[in-house]
């Protein structure tokens, strides 16, 4: 049986595999919208169980290309420094809404989006992806904000025009991403004799061929910096848009929601940074190769 079958594999050869890969890649995306789609339809009792804010996991997977594949213990943990930042603000018993955490450790450089149904449940991470933060030592660099901010529109979000800057970088990344705003922040200066200031404190993506590819270590001014597609997914839900969707709700119309959007029933407001305090790199998290930081072009860190 073992000489049929290995003949078997080696006539139908590359072809077979190729189709097998493009047939499971088909399979993953075919129930990545599937559970998109199931996400918020309403139970036999009109109602809708928030176990289903676990079904976008799958959707992460799928959608969102740069992802960290974080183990179960680093995941318990950063439960743990979420619960614990949220606890200082008070917030200790938010439950039913989507949270994304940030480590700006300079060996993590680290999202997180994570929920939980209850109160009294643990949080549990939905995926995960590189980032850059903060990166001083230079005029005007910060280093990004520690606590928990508020994503309000109050301080209206917008969309990138995707336009080079005068070192041909897009610093909010290609055209249409959106810019999600969390207005001013406390910052620490990161040059001169250091104190804090003001700073405005944004999430967004980056130029998608010269700047993603360095996610992952320390290289804005102070921002935020996340993958595109990570941008998208984030837009798409409406994982942060849960005061936009209030607003929407009585009546407001807002140009920078998109029409096919998907925001789920679990939509949160929060953003909240950490700092792991690690004094090496896990293995989970790598830093960008030397390749890509060999092609870092001239103004790079200033794009925010």
């Amino acid at each position: 049986m073992a000489a049929s079958a290995h003949a078997t594999a080696a006539a139908t050869g590359p072809t077979a595999v190729a189709n097998s890969a493009s047939s499971s890649a088909s399979a993953n995306r075919a129930e990545a919208a599937l559970n998109a789609s199931a996400v918020a339809a309403p139970d036999a009792g009109g109602g809708v169980d928030p176990r289903r804010a676990f079904l976008l996991r799958a959707v992460f997977a799928q959608d969102v290309t740069r992802k960290l594949r974080v183990p179960a213990s680093e995941q318990s943990a950063y439960a743990g420094r979420l619960q614990a930042a949220l606890g200082a603000n008070t917030l200790g018993n938010l439950s039913g809404e989507y949270v994304v955490l940030v480590d700006r450790n300079a060996n993590v450089q680290a999202l997180f989006v994570y929920f939980r149904a209850a109160p009294a449940d643990t949080w549990q991470m939905i995926g995960a992806s590189p980032v850059s933060t903060g990166r001083p030592g230079e005029y005007d660099h910060f280093i990004t904000p520690l606590g928990v901010f508020e994503h309000t529109p109050a301080n209206m979000d917008f969309r990138s025009e995707g336009t080079l800057n005068e070192n041909h970088i897009r610093g909010y990344g290609k055209r249409d991403m959106r810019i999600f705003d969390l207005g001013w922040a406390q910052g620490e200066r990161g040059w001169g004799k250091g104190g804090v200031s003001q700073m405005r404190f944004q999430m967004h993506a980056t130029d998608p061929d010269r700047l993603e590819p360095l996610l992952g270590i320390r290289h804005s001014k102070g921002c935020v910096r996340i993958p595109a597609s990570l941008n998208t997914f984030l837009d798409h839900y409406g994982i942060l848009d849960a005061e936009y969707a209030a607003l929407v709700d009585s009546g407001k119309s807002l140009w920078l929601l998109k029409s096919d959007r998907q925001i789920t029933p679990w939509a949160g407001r929060y953003i909240v940074v950490v700092d792991s305090q690690r004094k090496s790199r896990p293995g989970w998290t790598p830093a960008p190769g030397g390749k890509a930081q060999a092609k870092v072009p001239a103004g790079a860190d200033t794009a925010d």
